[in-house]
Order: structure tokens, then sequence, then C-alpha cells
């Protein structure tokens, strides 16, 4: 009976150490164990719509280079003159089409007209005549001589003179307005009037694209520069 009690006691005594044994053990890995985040749902992120820029698409699809020297060029590279298409020269097709209220007479020459000039911003009335007729001129939105050094001294003469007579390339403008201009690209000249400045910049990338013709990283950022104003820009067709 004594080795039986004996018996009994110390099989509990082993009971109790495996229990502390137990409790220890457990005690210790939790407080080993690194603090695990709370779980958290997944962080939004925010996405932004791509806006329709035809005319960056376009303007960065052009060449980048410098500059080429001007060497041998002259109005005439382009044509002495305007060409005739159906009995019409280039001029009075322009100012037939950029004019409200023309007049025309039988020899499809414009006599009057009213021009809401889109360089300076001004109204301007059109009599045909030797000392009124230059109030408004015909400009070629990318400078013929600036053409020349951006790759069209490389075009056949037959190329120059269309691209020189392409409606695309010209607008009806208020004369001083243009001589401004003169051979300035967009890194040099813009349009007093700010509101037409992004339709000018589209032109002229619209023209370069057409034929080719590069632009100075100058002329590239500033026409950049006015497209952020209006990313939604597009290209003009003539």
């Amino acid at each position: 009976m004594h080795n039986s009690y004996m018996a009994d006691i110390y099989q509990k005594r082993r009971a109790v150490i495996f229990l502390v044994s137990f409790v220890v053990f457990a005690f210790v890995i939790v407080t080993n164990t690194p603090n695990q985040p709370e779980p958290t749902s997944p962080a939004k992120t925010e996405t932004t719509k791509n806006v329709s820029s035809p005319a960056i698409d376009a303007l960065n699809k052009l060449a980048i280079k410098g500059r080429a020297p001007k060497t041998n060029y002259s109005r005439e590279q382009f044509g002495a003159q305007w060409t005739v298409t159906g009995g019409c020269d280039t001029r009075n097709i322009i100012l037939n089409r950029d004019l409200t209220n023309a007049v025309v007479d039988e020899k499809c020459e414009v006599i009057s007209g009213t021009l809401n000039d889109p360089y300076s911003g001004k109204t301007i009335l059109f009599t045909r005549g030797s000392d009124t007729s230059s109030a408004i001129q015909i400009d070629h939105v990318v400078a013929l001589s600036d053409a020349w050094q951006k790759g069209a001294q490389q075009f056949t003469s037959e190329k120059r003179i269309a691209l020189a007579n392409d409606p695309l390339e010209l607008l009806a403008v208020d004369g001083p307005t243009n001589l401004q201009k003169s051979d300035g690209d967009a890194a040099t000249w813009l349009p007093p009037n700010k509101s037409f400045r992004c339709q000018y910049v589209a032109r002229q990338i619209a023209v370069k694209q057409k034929y080719s013709l590069w632009v100075t990283q100058a002329e590239h950022d500033a026409i950049s520069n006015i497209l952020n104003i209006c990313p939604s820009q597009q290209l003009p067709s003539a």
C-alpha cells in the first residue's frame, strides 16, 4: 500500500511539472514573437484618365534637329508667284475662304470682305486696291525660310511649290502683324492674340507632319508649352 501511495504521488508530481513547463514554454513563444500589423484593406490607387491630345502626340513624332544653314534660300525656291487653280490664284482662294461676306468679281478676285484676324484679334474691313490690299496678307504659317532650313531644301521644286500653295499652310491675316512675324518659328514668335495660339501651333504641327519637316528643340519646347494649356487640341485638316 505504501508503494501504491508513493507511485500516485510521483505521477501527480510529474503532471504538475509538465503543466508548469508547458505554461513557461508558451509564455516564451508569445513574448518573443514580433508584433504583426493589423490587416488593412488594399490601398486605393488613383487612376488618371488618359486625355486625348492629338496635337501633342503629333508634335512628339516630329524629328528634332538643329536648324540647317539658310544657304541658297529665296522665295522663288517655292515658286515665283501663286499658283492658279480653276482660274483662281491661291491668294484669292484663301481670301475667299477666310473672309466673311467676301465679294468676288468675274476674274475670281476678292474685292471686299471682312476678316476677323486670328493673329491680332482685330476686325479688318478689306477693300481691294493698290493702297489697301496689303492690309491683309496671306501668311505661310510655317515660314518658307523656316521650312527651307528644316527639310524643304531637300524637296523637289514641285513639292516646295505644293507646300507654298497648300491651304493647310496658309491663313489670311493682318498685314502689319504678319510683317512682325517675319520668318520666325514658334520659339521666336507667337500671335499676339493668345486665344489663337493653340490653333496656330497645331497648324504648324500639321504642316510639318504632312511635309516631314523637323523642329528644333527650342521650337518643340515652345509648342509643347502652348499645348499644355489646351491638351485636347485637334490638328486642322485644311
